[in-house]
């Protein structure tokens, strides 16, 4: 065996859960976005989103005031955008205008879609039993946006340290799964 020992710091980077998201949230009359790449799928009826957001996150604090948030799925070409968006700070920088993002309204959550994002999934608080250990909540789906022109998106996938792995070819195998 060729193996060696990797660093228990960096499992997280072999276990990456999604694309990279944009969140976005809105409280007292500001609208923010972080980039977000730890969330997982948690049930599908109805859709429930896990997510860790870090306490020390400009987001965070919304988050818990709301309880509301949108999940925008950006696709591969809005790369420069989605680092920057996560390397600046909400309470400092009115990210929608520093990197050229439009907001626009949702139907069900007060925080806006993200308009060049291909999909957007408007989410509300479903249960926060493990945010004050862990930082992560359960979101519940409530509105699902998907844009039709952006055929075959290809999403970003954070490996940390600033790699990213690019969504590539799909295949379909049978499946038996209901």
């Amino acid at each position: 065996m060729a193996k060696k020992t990797f660093p228990l710091s960096e499992v997280y980077r072999l276990l990456e859960p999604g694309p990279v998201v944009m969140v976005s949230t809105a409280h007292k009359g500001k609208a923010n976005i972080m980039t977000m790449s730890w969330q997982t799928m948690m049930e599908f009826a109805p859709p429930l989103v896990g997510c860790v957001i870090s306490g020390r996150n400009h987001s965070f604090d919304a988050l818990v005031a709301t309880r509301e948030c949108v999940l925008n799925i950006p696709s591969v070409e809005m790369a420069k955008q989605v680092v920057g968006v996560g390397n600046c700070s909400g309470s400092k920088v009115d990210k929608f205008r520093k990197f050229k993002l439009t907001a626009m309204p949702a139907s069900k959550v007060a925080p806006p879609l993200i308009d060049e994002c291909f999909a957007n999934l408007e989410c509300r608080v479903y249960d926060t039993r493990m945010v004050n250990k862990y930082n992560f909540f359960v979101l519940e789906v409530v509105k699902a946006w998907i844009d039709p022109a952006k055929k075959n998106p290809r999403t970003l996938h954070h490996q940390g340290k600033g790699y990213f792995a690019v969504d590539g070819d799909t295949i379909k195998l049978s499946s038996k799964m209901a």
